[in-house]
């Protein structure tokens, strides 16, 4: 069944279009309302994007490729993202990498086999002022240590956290 967005997803579509000047200046807001609709931007959700804006898909690839927030394949429940620039690696990003690994039984880049967590090392996530930080989902947990990412964890698996 080829993907398409229903009654819903287009008055939605249709205000965020209102906010830009042109189709092409949509595309940003339309592959992260895609890819909280379908989880991730596939190829398929590329061409549906394109198809929606009038654009080459050549234009929407583009973009979904540039841009590290789009999931190119499926992620699990929760996506945590572990910022590894200068300020968060000063502060101990690595440990939290680390701490994750040993705790997930995955490297970044993997998703757990029951399909609950997705490990990624991400070059910013802009908090330098907090960090080191991990993104889960689309939800900031600044100013972490090794003892605290141990809590989060447990917390969501207990789905404790509403993220």
């Amino acid at each position: 069944m080829a993907l398409r967005f229903d009654e819903n997803d287009v008055k939605k579509l249709e205000e965020i279009r209102a906010k830009y000047p042109n189709n092409q200046a949509c595309t940003l807001p339309f592959l992260h309302y895609a890819q909280d609709k379908f989880g991730y931007v596939s190829m398929d959700v590329i061409k549906l994007v394109a198809q929606t804006l009038n654009l080459p898909v050549a234009h929407v690839l583009s973009v979904a490729t540039f841009y590290t927030m789009y999931n190119k394949k499926p992620v699990g429940k929760y996506h945590l993202q572990v910022c590894t620039n200068i300020s968060c690696s000063l502060l101990g990003a690595r440990r939290l990498v680390d701490k994750l690994q040993e705790l997930l039984g995955i490297k970044p880049g993997e998703t757990t086999e029951d399909g609950m967590f997705t490990l990624t090392e991400v070059e910013c996530l802009g908090s330098c002022g907090t960090a080191p930080v991990i993104q889960v989902n689309d939800k900031y947990f600044e100013n972490l240590d090794e003892k605290k990412v141990e809590e989060l964890i447990e917390s969501l698996r207990k789905g404790e956290l509403d993220v």
